[in-house]
């Protein structure tokens, strides 16, 4: 029994074995009028495997790519589009940089810092009050999802405070939310959710 780890390695998979070993049939050809006719059959068995793209330009030329890579660029015959560039297949993307910008509060996450510096920038004092009370109850959204147990509100007004560099104060009569209104997703460890789960079976 002939095993895949034994085998020449694909190259292009998706397009599966015996599309490889077509390519390589091709490539070794000799009769430039015989290759044509062997390659373009091949183009038209690689379009099979999406019909509904196989009339696409990009498409075929993106199958026409493909063949001359399976060959390893070993294939001699003329192509309806300009052969793919070696170099820019073989070329690493650049390095992504990771972003340096350090969230005080990890739990909020790094929009919340970015709406308490547009709500800081409002100059209508009650347009200020509200976007202040959005975010205060947003924060104690994401400290429940992060802790799962009821949050202090005077930990979110110190932590807003903080965030804000004291800048954002709440109306006087503002309201938090309640802790129970807020949806937390059960754990699997809670013994009435392994029951309902066990009835739904």
């Amino acid at each position: 029994m002939e095993y895949n780890t034994e085998r020449e390695e694909l190259i292009i998979p998706e397009y599966g074995r015996h599309v490889q070993k077509m390519v390589a049939h091709a490539t070794n050809i000799e009769d430039k009028e015989e290759r044509t006719k062997c390659v373009k059959s091949i183009i038209q068995f690689m379009g099979q495997m999406n019909p509904h793209l196989r009339d696409v330009k990009e498409f075929t030329h993106k199958l026409w790519d493909h063949l001359f890579i399976m060959s390893d660029f070993k294939l001699d015959t003329e192509s309806p589009y300009p052969l793919p560039e070696i170099e820019k297949l073989q070329a690493k993307p650049d390095k992504m940089e990771y972003p340096k910008n350090k969230i005080k509060f990890p739990f909020y996450g790094s929009t919340l810092e970015g709406m308490i510096a547009i709500a800081k920038t409002l100059e209508d004092k009650r347009e200020k009050e509200i976007m202040t009370g959005m975010i205060a109850n947003h924060m104690k959204k994401s400290y429940l999802l992060f802790n799962k147990n009821a949050v202090n509100n005077e930990t979110i007004i110190l932590h807003l405070a903080k965030l804000s560099d004291n800048e954002l104060k709440l109306a006087e009569d503002f309201e938090f939310i309640k802790s129970d209104t807020v949806a937390v997703r059960p754990s699997t460890n809670n013994s009435n959710y392994k029951k309902k789960f066990k009835k739904r079976r």
